[in-house]
């Protein structure tokens, strides 16, 4: 199927499959209605021919010397002759064809079946005729004489009154059709013209305009205003999330370039080499930091953008927070930090990997951020009341009670400025976790510390396959 072309009109379009359903009924109707007006012209002119031979054979009778005579009364005859240019035959016959009187060389209806009357189409001189034959006896007292008499007569009435019939039906039908073709044309006008007050309505919106459509239209067009309003909608959370990220990434990294800047011009003015061997070791730091904010941003990004597709699979997440944890086992050696990992049985939920792993690595990234040497931080996953549970809990100094709905902001820190981070951890885990219909809670760790908590769904079970 072809797209329509560019300007099509759906006034034009519905006139002309319009017009033409309209034509080919027509079509059909006038070649029923020619069919119907012959066979009308037929009957009406087959019973005057009937009535015009039963008058010529009223009056055949029989001769003293045994034949047969007949008296023809012309004004059965004349009665033909009313309509127009059509000319009148007759002739009759005795017993075994013998010719009697009329025109001798007109046709007759073979196997006539004697009594009764028959009609037939033949020609005469050149010209169509309609035959009407009626058998008859006339009685002589002791028997009986069969004769038969037939009337014909050219079939131009005939043929006026079927044309006369069809043409009326067809410019009867010709004005029908001009009417249907009127009203369409204006009824789809009147109908299409909600269509153009919403065109005018998003013609006189600003760009920046994305508040859904709020016009009365038809119920067929509304499944599109829909679609319009969804899409948006989606436009305008994309427009957000570009102008959040661009706005983050102005704000956040304005600090790391206006050090690597400043620690540039330090190297370059130091007097010493290892001046300016500290001054390029800070100015990496701050090129570090800006590394981890901007991806930490592009992971938000990455959110939002996976918001709208919600492409989710099967899974397997204490399979994904054993190998995380084993992962920073090194990390956490590193900074004097006992890391470990609590759960035994599968626990499947459905999500996006990527973002899961993301999620659980920003967990124990922040434990041991901000734990502490020597502190424990353990990762537990297990279900409880139905749900997928994912805890990251340590003994560290943790986070004041009143300050761990804070804690969730984007870009807090904490009281410590020269923890490493850029306060993105907490926000990310809990985008991604309300992403997968999940929630993050914070709160006091059993041993002290913080105890991070992420629920999620848990996946339901596939149906088994069935044999075929």
């Amino acid at each position: 199927m072809t797209a329509p072309a560019s300007g099509d009109s759906i006034r034009r379009r519905l006139l002309i499959w319009l017009l033409a359903a309209l034509v080919s009924l027509g079509v059909v109707a006038l070649f029923d209605t020619w069919r119907e007006a012959v066979a009308t012209a037929n009957t009406v002119s087959d019973r005057v021919l009937a009535g015009s031979a039963l008058a010529i054979a009223e009056r055949v009778v029989v001769s003293e010397n045994g034949t047969l005579e007949v008296d023809i009364p012309y004004v059965a005859l004349e009665m033909l002759t009313s309509a127009a240019q059509d000319r009148v035959f007759y002739r009759v016959d005795g017993p075994q064809g013998t010719f009697v009187t009329g025109y001798e060389t007109l046709p007759t209806i073979a196997n006539h079946p004697g009594e009764g009357s028959a009609f037939a189409d033949a020609e005469f001189r050149g010209e169509k005729i309609r035959l009407a034959a009626l058998g008859r006896s006339a009685s002589t007292g002791i028997s009986s004489v069969p004769f038969v008499v037939t009337v014909a007569e050219t079939t131009i009435a005939r043929g006026q009154l079927s044309e006369t019939i069809l043409l009326r039906s067809a410019l009867r039908l010709a004005i029908l059709i001009a009417v249907a073709a009127a009203v369409v044309w204006f009824a789809v006008a009147a109908s299409l013209s909600p269509l153009a007050r919403l065109g005018a309505a998003i013609a006189r919106r600003s760009p920046s305009d994305l508040h859904p459509i709020d016009e009365a239209v038809p119920a067929e067009v509304r499944g599109l205003v829909d679609t319009v309003n969804s899409f948006m909608a989606r436009l305008g959370t994309a427009l957000a999330g570009l102008r959040h990220f661009t706005g983050n990434a102005s704000h956040q990294l304005r600090t790391p370039l206006a050090i690597m800047r400043t620690q540039f011009a330090l190297s370059a003015r130091a007097d010493t080499l290892a001046a300016a061997r500290e001054a390029a070791r800070t100015g990496d730091a701050a090129v570090a930091h800006a590394e981890r904010v901007l991806a930490q941003l592009l992971l938000l990004a990455k959110i939002e953008e996976t918001a709208t597709e919600r492409a989710m699979q099967r899974v397997e997440l204490a399979a994904l927070a054993r190998a995380a944890t084993a992962e920073r086992i090194p990390e956490a050696r590193a900074a004097g930090i006992d890391l470990g990992f609590e759960g035994h049985e599968p626990v499947t939920i459905r999500a996006e990997p990527l973002l899961v792993g993301e999620l659980i690595g920003n967990l124990i990234g922040n434990a041991l951020a901000y734990a502490g040497r020597g502190a424990e931080v353990t990762v537990r996953v297990a279900i409880r009341s139905g749900r997928a549970v994912l805890e990251v809990e340590d003994n560290g100094p943790g986070i004041p009670p009143e300050r761990l709905d804070t804690a969730r902001r984007r870009f807090w820190r904490g009281p410590d400025p020269q923890r490493p981070g850029a306060g993105l951890g907490l926000p990310i885990v809990e985008e991604i976790a309300t992403l997968f219909n999940g929630a993050l809670a914070l709160a006091p760790g059993s041993r002290g510390g913080l105890s991070a908590t992420v629920t999620l769904p848990v996946a339901a079970t596939p149906e088994p396959a069935t044999a075929a």
